[in-house]
């Protein structure tokens, strides 16, 4: 087992409140009985140890000394991509982590004490859902220093999101949008178990870019 070092339980509940990841209450996937008038237990979260590293990779809770790194990787990952443009107004959405980290929970990725990766999650009807339905977690805005990729960071960041809803009580599937010519993302959700939902594709509003849905069903 390891600990989420030098964040308090209330990272991995991205500020829902009492029930966590809104309807799912973390206090009963922790085992935490009472959760002192309201307030999030003050424990770190003990999760098993392959949540935590993968060879050389720690994933853990974003903090806000962590935002100006986020913003930048994910910015770079984008534009490297060739996903988006530096005129693209959606690259301020992305650098905007301090929002992000209020309405979604969000992971950063090190490798050697350096921030290599991010993504955010996020449940059904919250702000920064696209397409998750009920009992699905969703994960968006996964991002790799372009400098780091092939690495093995992205794969590290999926594999713990996978490993983290399986503790999620009610969650029985994780989901993702990614978009059409991002090849390389496709085939290690693929590779992962992720299949294809073409009948949830969809496109940016007034934007000719095609968005599609992959789904991962979870063992339980």
């Amino acid at each position: 087992m390891c600990w989420l070092k030098g964040v308090r339980g209330t990272a991995l509940t991205g500020r829902f409140g009492r029930q966590g990841l809104r309807g799912h209450s973390l206090a009963a996937a922790w085992g935490e009985a009472e959760w002192n008038g309201g307030r999030p237990p003050s424990y770190f979260p003990r999760l098993p140890k392959d949540f935590c590293r993968f060879m050389s990779i720690t994933i853990r809770p974003a903090t806000a000394l962590d935002y100006d790194d986020v913003a930048r990787i994910t910015r770079q990952a984008y534009l490297a991509g060739g996903h988006l443009r530096e005129e693209d107004e959606y690259l301020e959405i992305l650098g905007d982590v301090a929002h992000r980290a209020e309405h979604a929970i969000v992971w950063v990725a090190e490798v050697d004490g350096r921030v290599a990766g991010s993504v955010a999650l996020t449940l059904e009807g919250q702000e920064y859902s696209d397409i998750a339905r009920p009992g699905e977690l969703e994960f968006r805005m996964l991002a790799v220093d372009p400098q780091l990729q092939r690495g093995g960071v992205g794969r590290a960041m999926v594999k713990a999101i996978l490993d983290y809803a399986q503790t999620l009580p009610g969650i029985h599937s994780v989901s993702l949008t990614s978009v059409d010519n991002m090849r390389g993302a496709h085939r290690l959700y693929e590779s992962l178990g992720f299949v294809r939902v073409p009948e949830r594709d969809w496109k940016v509003p007034d934007e000719d870019i095609a968005l599609l849905v992959f789904v991962k069903p979870l063992a339980r």
